[in-house]
């Protein structure tokens, strides 16, 4: 028995007429009428008694139909299903975010996500980049969104979504906090709160980079993994700290954004991924990451 000749069967009980079924269905009556026969033989009961002048479906065919509308209705929606997952419309995504990362592109691309996609499971976690790049190889994320990785695995696959100039975050009392730009080299006396070393993150090595470029190096005081708690280190005058341009739109009492004079090193976002990862809902996601990206970059 195949779900063909439970589609036939139904068809001749919702017309009651082997001809007209066999109009709707695109066969000819005989063919028809010699399925149904062959199907009836196939299970031992009659489905329809049949005249010359109707046809009606017995007590067995009837039972018989409502078990077939309800196999044909699964087998719909399992197609459905299958079509939907293989277009990455349904399923779990599990993407990590560094906390210091873009406070302008990533929302925007997760509510693009989440607007498109409404019925995949989306959980965000937050976590430095480089427990994100753990993740990733054991498969408990899916996605990462990066700053500046010092390494990666061989399997994770990695593109830069944007590259980020850097400010200086000072506390309201600070002589600088009036001017519209500094400079690295006025910031040399300065106490630092930072990210540690210790987190993988490129982000540290690049500013270690650029400090040294400008003749010295910085004196940390305090370290902490997450920007908010840097800023509220900057908040109650502990030091200064450098942080991506995005999160100027972060606003704490107590904290003054100035911009770094020109040229403002910078700062690449990365978004990571396994490259053996088949999953639509993966690849779905990173369409909307690319067309989110190429539309900041259009706009800037």
């Amino acid at each position: 028995m195949e779900l063909r000749h439970l589609r036939y069967c139904i068809a001749v009980a919702d017309e009651l007429n082997f001809n007209r079924a066999a109009e709707k269905l695109h066969v000819s009556q005989s063919a028809l009428s010699k399925q149904i026969r062959e199907l009836e033989e196939e299970i031992g009961i009659e489905i329809f008694e049949r005249t010359k002048r109707k046809v009606e479906v017995t007590e067995a065919g009837r039972l018989f139909l409502a078990e077939a509308r309800r196999t044909l209705a699964q087998a719909d929606q399992a197609l459905q299903i299958a079509t939907r997952a293989g277009r990455g419309e349904i399923g779990k995504l599990v993407v990590g975010l560094e906390g210091s990362s873009t406070y302008d592109l990533i929302p925007k691309i997760l509510h693009t996500y989440r607007s498109r996609f409404p019925h995949v499971d989306l959980i965000v976690t937050e976590m430095p980049t480089l427990q994100q790049i753990h993740a990733l190889e054991h498969k408990h994320i899916d996605v990462g969104f990066l700053i500046q990785p010092d390494d990666l695995a061989d399997n994770i696959e990695c593109e830069r979504l944007l590259r980020e100039p850097l400010i200086v975050a000072l506390h309201q009392s600070h002589p600088l906090k009036d001017q519209s730009q500094v400079s690295l080299q006025a910031l040399a006396k300065d106490a630092f709160v930072f990210v540690p070393q210790s987190l993988g993150c490129g982000f540290f090595s690049l500013v270690s980079q650029i400090f040294r470029s400008a003749g010295y190096t910085p004196g940390i005081i305090q370290e902490a993994s997450q920007l908010q708690i840097l800023l509220s280190f900057v908040a109650a005058g502990m030091g200064i700290t450098l942080i991506p341009a995005s999160a100027r739109v972060f606003q704490m009492p107590g904290i003054v954004y100035v911009d770094l004079e020109p040229p403002a090193p910078t700062v690449d976002v990365m978004v990571a991924w396994r490259g053996d990862d088949s999953s639509p809902v993966v690849h779905a996601f990173l369409k909307i990451v690319r067309d989110n990206t190429q539309k900041q970059r259009l706009n800037t």
